[in-house]
């Protein structure tokens, strides 16, 4: 049974959630507006352009997750997924997970983005196994602090690894679909990597090691050359 891998971000949706849990948040009036809103673009510039520090960046978005009872978040997310999420799930990324479903591989979503924003939107797409950065709790209630490996760059590679082994898996035949340079890493590391719809750097990088380049969006207009 071959492995299947997704990431989440501009690979199955057609936007960054992390991102847009962050302007949920200043649309809501949930937290500052100028200040949070400049330290959401900021950060998000840096990871696409590969120079983000990943622990300054979940002290950040993981920090509204501290202010505020679970029950409360959770109706927010729901009203996030319902406005921001649900429009952005691809119809074509829908159609490639069903196709690997179809041949019976094993499905998952591995994303930098933490748990809390991610795991209704892997249900989303019925994938079970989701390997994403842990988000802390003390009890009942978040800590604003992130546990474990991030799920990032690297990361990714030594989180996968862990769930290879918890679930006694091999890389074997694997897929690892992606839009991102900061997963090269792990595109590395699989059988079949596979460039989504990809930023400028990984696009170059897949033409110089022949890996196919796929769209999942209808007006994807291709990477610089």
């Amino acid at each position: 049974m071959a492995l299947a891998l997704f990431d989440l971000d501009n690979t199955l949706l057609g936007g960054d959630s992390d991102y847009l849990w962050g302007r949920f948040l200043v649309e809501q009036g949930i937290v500052d507006g100028d200040s949070y809103e400049r330290e959401n673009q900021r950060f998000y510039d840096q990871y696409k352009a590969g120079t983000l520090d990943i622990q300054a960046f979940l002290a950040f978005s993981l920090r509204p997750l501290a202010e505020h009872p679970p029950a409360r978040l959770h109706g927010w997310r729901e009203q996030f997924l319902s406005r921001l999420i649900d429009p952005i799930v691809l119809p074509d990324a829908r159609a490639l997970v069903e196709k690997h479903r179809a041949q019976g591989d094993t499905l998952v979503i591995i994303t930098a983005t933490n748990r809390f924003v991610t795991a209704p939107i892997a249900a989303r797409f019925g994938i079970e196994h989701l390997i994403a950065t842990e988000v802390e709790m003390d009890g009942e209630r978040y800590t604003g602090r992130s546990t474990g490996t991030p799920c990032f760059k690297d990361g990714k590679v030594q989180r996968l690894q862990y769930w290879l082994r918890e679930h006694q898996a091999e890389l074997n035949d694997s897929w690892f679909y992606s839009d991102s340079h900061n997963d090269l890493p792990l595109l590395e590391q699989v059988t079949h990597p596979v460039a989504v719809d990809p930023d400028d750097t990984l696009a170059h990088h897949a033409r110089t090691r022949d890996w196919p380049i796929i769209s999942l969006r209808q007006d994807w207009i291709g990477p610089a050359t």
